[in-house]
């Protein structure tokens, strides 16, 4: 039965586009398979088990340290000043690849990938997260994301990027100023980009 589980959950049997399988592989696809051929022959935790631990404990770190700083900075007033305002005004350094009357765009300082670059509105006015937007925040929205593609472009990532935004204490939001991630060059294994 062994054999014929490692072979069921063969992740180039699960999917035969070696992107794909890659996918499925990656970080979690040995842990998954070991985890699945143990649920499944009777042996280690019941599911249930296995499933309130990992929606209790975070085995990242760093996404625990991520959701405190959320957590933080949701709990600032949202008219405080922000790094950002700090970047804007030339208080503090950038690494600035983009800049016109409306938006500023830096490289960020923690990367994620080997292109991350953040991209944000030169003024708030209020849009301190995407789920405060108001109809007249169209035209800004609109300008951040056009000036991701024009900053994709001007990097060499006309092949494909990714574009997001942390929303609120839930998503992850670290800064109250809204801002768009541009990465690039993602590597991908798991099942989410590295």
């Amino acid at each position: 039965m062994q054999k014929t589980m490692s072979v069921i959950l063969s992740p180039m049997r699960l999917c035969r586009n070696p992107i794909k399988a890659r996918l499925f592989s990656g970080h979690f696809g040995p842990q998954l398979n070991r985890s699945l051929t143990r649920l499944v022959s009777g042996q280690g935790p019941s599911l249930t088990r296995m499933i309130a631990s990992q929606s209790t404990s975070s085995p990242n770190p760093s996404v625990s340290s991520e959701k405190e700083a959320a957590l933080a900075a949701a709990s600032t007033p949202s008219d405080s000043p922000t790094i950002f305002d700090k970047i804007i005004n030339k208080e503090i350094p950038a690494n600035v690849v983009y800049e016109d009357e409306k938006v500023l765009a830096f490289r960020d300082i923690n990367p994620q990938a080997p292109v991350h670059i953040l991209i944000i509105p030169k003024v708030r006015d209020g849009l301190t997260r995407l789920a405060k937007a108001e109809e007249r925040h169209f035209d800004i929205l609109g300008r951040l994301l056009y000036t991701a593609k024009v900053i994709a472009k001007q990097e060499g990532l006309e092949e494909g990027f990714r574009i997001v935004i942390n929303d609120g204490p839930k998503g992850c939001q670290s800064v109250y100023h809204i801002h768009v991630h541009l990465l690039g060059d993602v590597k991908w294994s798991g099942l989410l980009a590295e």
